[in-house]
């Protein structure tokens, strides 16, 4: 494998700023940073010039189930095109996030997903996050179904060691074993979708439950039943326990900004994740598009995704995120009076951290050259070149290119 140098950037280190000037790419991992622009020279090496622009780590999505007009568990096809085309949004890293295909009974569909992850190109896939099936609140696509230890085994089973997370609700019936099972099988076990009580919230977190995912979106505010008495539940609990992270849709819609502040300020910086759970119609511009579900959507700039059905009840309803992560980035970073290398932390090195991803997430000696160099100059950064294991997978245009040498 070619030596690559990067030179003439800055390199941002997530949650620390910027730790240099120029890198080197050997075997595919981050060998040396250089506070000299120029770098040094290497004989054999290829040399890139990045125009003074921005090099962070490549963005890791743990919660998405599609992008453009794929849908990850339609098809093995679609799974492979919709990881093929994340680089050029920054995204070096995903957990393909499935809601559909844990029928008990069928796991036919499942296992073709698992046996095509290898072929997956563009992005690393280190595996699944399955949404469910032991939720306690439906949508967006996602059922409702009690825990079961048996069940679960059989998804362990067919996963094999390719699920990485699971979203669980703390209060569907007998959740406790099965957030243990997960638990002890490697799993990161994920909070959402629920009504809990504090007490429910509290009893999934000592089980294992680190994580919430989506926070604030189907996460019901409880009724007040004693006029005055403020209630609190599984927000509440989540945001008091220093053990658990959780992640927000920074798309405008699904969350106000200020909610996200406010979990920022109870959580610190390493505790708050980015994330799209981006559906058909992410990426793509304005405009009606068709789905499997039925009905197709309305992708408009500022409202997310949502139903199109003329003359329907469910006409103009919320149908998920047409965010990207490198929008999402943009967000946070108008939002957030913090420093930038916390914001590009949110969807780097905090997921990193929290999905045990061993040499991702950050711009060290000996990680994974999983690079990203990007234009600032508009509202969200775009991807100018992307580099997994210090392969180039995207490049933006023809003129950059030209400056490889």
């Amino acid at each position: 494998m070619t030596d690559r140098l990067i030179k003439n950037v800055s390199v941002m280190q997530p949650g620390e700023g910027v730790v240099g000037s120029s890198l080197l790419i050997r075997q595919g991992k981050i060998a040396e940073i250089s506070p000299d622009p120029g770098g040094a020279e290497i004989p054999g090496a290829e040399y890139f010039d990045g125009g003074g622009r921005l090099l962070t780590p490549g963005l890791i999505d743990i919660h998405t189930h599609g992008i453009g007009h794929n849908l990850y568990e339609r098809s093995p096809e679609e799974l492979v095109a919709g990881v093929g085309v994340l680089a050029q949004y920054g995204v070096t890293t995903v957990l393909p996030t499935l809601y559909k295909v844990m029928e008990r009974g069928d796991h036919a569909p499942l296992r073709r997903l698992v046996d095509t992850l290898g072929q997956c190109r563009g992005a690393c896939v280190p595996g699944f996050h399955l949404e469910g099936p032991f939720l306690a609140l439906a949508g967006a696509g996602a059922s409702t179904a009690a825990g079961d230890i048996n069940w679960l085994n059989e998804l362990l089973d067919v996963c094999q060691d390719k699920l990485s997370a699971m979203s669980i609700s703390p209060d569907t019936p007998n959740i406790i074993p099965v957030i243990e099972r997960l638990s002890d099988a490697g799993v990161v076990v994920f909070i959402t979708h629920t009504a809990a009580d504090v007490d429910q919230t509290d009893a999934a977190i000592e089980a294992g439950a680190r994580h919430a995912t989506h926070f604030y979106d189907v996460f019901p505010v409880p009724a007040e039943t004693d006029p005055g008495v403020r209630p609190v539940g599984c927000v509440e609990a989540v945001l008091a326990d220093r053990r658990v992270s959780v992640d927000f849709i920074a798309d405008g819609v699904h969350v106000h900004p200020k909610a996200i502040q406010a979990a920022f300020a109870a959580k610190g910086p390493e505790k708050v994740i980015l994330i799209t759970d981006s559906n058909i119609g992410a990426g793509l511009p304005d405009g009606v598009y068709e789905t499997p579900w039925g009905f197709p959507v309305m992708v408009e700039a500022g409202r997310a995704t949502r139903t199109h059905a003329p003359g329907e009840p469910n006409h103009g309803t919320l149908a998920g995120s047409s965010l990207t992560m490198n929008q999402g980035i943009g967000n946070l970073r108008r939002w957030l009076d913090i420093p930038e290398h916390q914001v590009w932390a949110m969807g780097s090195r905090n997921p990193a951290k929290l999905m045990g991803l061993a040499g991702k997430g950050q711009i060290v000696k000996g990680a994974d050259a999983d690079l990203v160099l990007w234009d600032q100059t508009g509202d969200a950064p775009q991807a100018v070149h992307t580099w997994v294991g210090g392969e180039s997978v995207f490049i933006q245009t023809q003129t950059d290119e030209a400056s490889i040498r």
